[in-house]
């Protein structure tokens, strides 16, 4: 079964908006694995603008499924990586101004730095995630830096969703088969909804893990965080 990922950001953000700690972002992703979440996900921006750099510690105290570290491999973050020793850490490509991920790596352009940053981070006995469209050719480069997954964008598939599922996903099942035939598995994320996730999940051949933070809190809003989460476990089902 493709796990699932539970990213909390929005939490972190609706606490900030008023200061304190309520919600609790350590009580949230409690929460979220005591509901069936088989991992969390955070992105602990350069302006702390949702996750700060405490949450990311205080969190790895208490997550006991699968911790999921995001970010732009800067020094800020590979020293959060080194401290804390997440499961898997999963480099995006996000300058500090960007709102959200909105692109994959340039694997050609940035393959000395990638090649070196995801070597420092497995030898800390942290699985590596790149961030990236599908795309062969910069899949295959993925590989060659070392990373042992790939996080496809799926973005652009959820938009082109409600126009024409099938030719949304054509280029992902084609990505998808050629990753794992060079020894990858398979990540994804970013705009994946209760109304698309079933149609990618059945798609493709092999799913290791979707990360969802935005759609998935959006419904917990009418829904529950507890139903919400069991409605999209129910989505990701073979």
């Amino acid at each position: 079964m493709t796990r699932l990922s539970v990213n909390i950001n929005k939490i972190a953000t609706l606490r900030n908006a008023r200061g304190g700690q309520m919600p609790s972002v350590v009580q949230f992703a409690m929460d979220c694995e005591r509901f069936g979440a088989q991992g969390i996900t955070v992105h602990p921006r350069p302006d702390e603008r949702h996750i700060t750099t405490q949450d990311t510690y205080e969190l790895a105290k208490v997550v006991s499924t699968e911790y999921n570290i995001e970010g732009y491999p800067d020094a800020r973050y590979l020293t959060l990586i080194s401290d804390i020793r997440p499961h898997q850490a999963t480099l995006v490509p996000d300058g500090p101004d960007v709102l959200t991920s909105n692109a994959g790596w340039n694997t050609e352009k940035h393959q000395s730095f990638l090649s070196e940053t995801l070597k420092e981070i497995s030898s800390k006995g942290v699985r590596t995630s790149l961030f990236i469209e599908p795309n062969k050719h910069l899949i295959e480069l993925a590989k060659k830096a070392g990373a042992d997954r790939i996080e496809l964008y799926t973005g652009p598939y959820a938009e082109e969703f409600t126009k024409d599922p099938t030719a949304a996903i054509e280029h992902y099942i084609d990505a998808i088969d050629f990753a794992i035939s060079i020894g990858l598995e398979i990540n994804a994320g970013h705009d994946l909804s209760q109304e698309n996730l079933r149609f990618f999940k059945q798609s493709v051949c092999q799913l290791d893990e979707v990360s969802i933070g935005h759609a998935l809190i959006s419904d917990a809003l009418y829904l529950g965080i507890e139903n919400t989460i069991q409605r999209y476990l129910h989505l990701l089902r073979d």
